[in-house]
């Protein structure tokens, strides 16, 4: 049951309005000041969870469990892989710039459409190969001037942030699961569950400082949870090609965000590097609006 219908250009907003949501992650870690990514992880994922549940809840009409259900095993697959791109997100932007770090995130929808070639033999266009070849270019100057900067393990931790996005996107297509909302709300049962048991391990506190937590909680319910779902809604009116042009505002603003607060910059290769990727990625998204449907993103 939808919360209600938008027209295209309410769905064209909304769809820019979860970037800005998203964008907020790069800020929100660096005010955190004392949890790691594991409490970052458990506080975030404890709060996403309720919030997801309520809204699930109230689109299914008072039936939460039965939309859960549904999902089946391609939801907990995905749920799995978005655990790994949480964790991979919040290690990224602690251990890189936040630049640096989005700019490699945004590399997730080639990495799905590789996948699905190989797993689902969905085939990929031309315009996407040579988009991908950019790509590639753009991720290989952003990663060298990383690793010449001490920041390899926070690119690596990127791109396993992106894969788990790709992976999430290839599950959810694998059985033509249309709604996310489920996925990402066993992502973040998992996550809770997974979280804690790294913390209660490794002897890691979940005793923080209320602005740790009250930061935490932010991301979860504003930046994962309201994105999430204002971008489920706008999702339903805007061709698939489109999404990958309009969701590019997350890319874009988190840097800017951390610039404006924090006096944060970026260097001149990693701003290269991410021009030439986000380059790739609007041509492709370009080029697929010529296609209805996309065959892929």
């Amino acid at each position: 049951m939808p919360l209600f219908n938008p027209s295209y250009r309410h769905g064209v907003f909304l769809v820019l309005f979860a970037g800005v949501c998203w964008s907020s992650m790069g800020l929100g870690i660096r005010f955190i000041e004392t949890a790691n990514v594991w409490q970052i992880l458990f506080y975030r994922s404890l709060f996403l969870v309720p919030f997801l549940f309520l809204v699930i809840a109230l689109r299914s009409g008072g039936k939460p469990l039965q939309v859960i259900r549904k999902v089946g095993l391609a939801g907990l697959i995905g749920g799995m892989a978005l655990v790994f791109a949480f964790t991979g997100g919040i290690l990224a932007i602690q251990a890189t710039t936040v630049a640096n770090a989005m700019f490699l995130f945004a590399a997730a929808p080639f990495m799905a459409a590789l996948l699905g070639l190989f797993i689902l033999r969905e085939r990929v266009r031309t315009a996407t190969w040579w988009a991908m070849s950019a790509a590639i270019i753009g991720i290989a100057i952003m990663v060298w001037e990383g690793a010449s900067l001490g920041h390899m393990a926070g690119n690596i931790a990127a791109l396993v942030s992106a894969l788990g996005f790709a992976v999430f996107t290839v599950s959810l297509r694998w059985r033509k699961v249309e709604d996310m909302m489920p996925s990402v709300f066993l992502a973040g049962v998992l996550a809770v569950i997974i979280a804690a048991a790294v913390c209660l391990s490794a002897g890691y506190s979940l005793v923080l400082p209320a602005r740790d937590i009250l930061v935490a909680a932010s991301l979860g319910i504003f930046q994962v949870g309201a994105g999430m779902v204002i971008y489920t809604i706008g999702s339903r009116v805007v061709p698939a090609a489109e999404l990958a042009l309009l969701s590019m505002t997350e890319v874009v603003l988190g840097p800017f965000w951390v610039w404006l607060f924090l006096g944060e910059t970026a260097g001149v290769f990693t701003l290269l590097g991410g021009a030439v990727l986000l380059a790739a990625i609007a041509g492709n998204a370009l080029s697929g609006l010529r296609h209805k449907p996309p065959l892929i993103l």
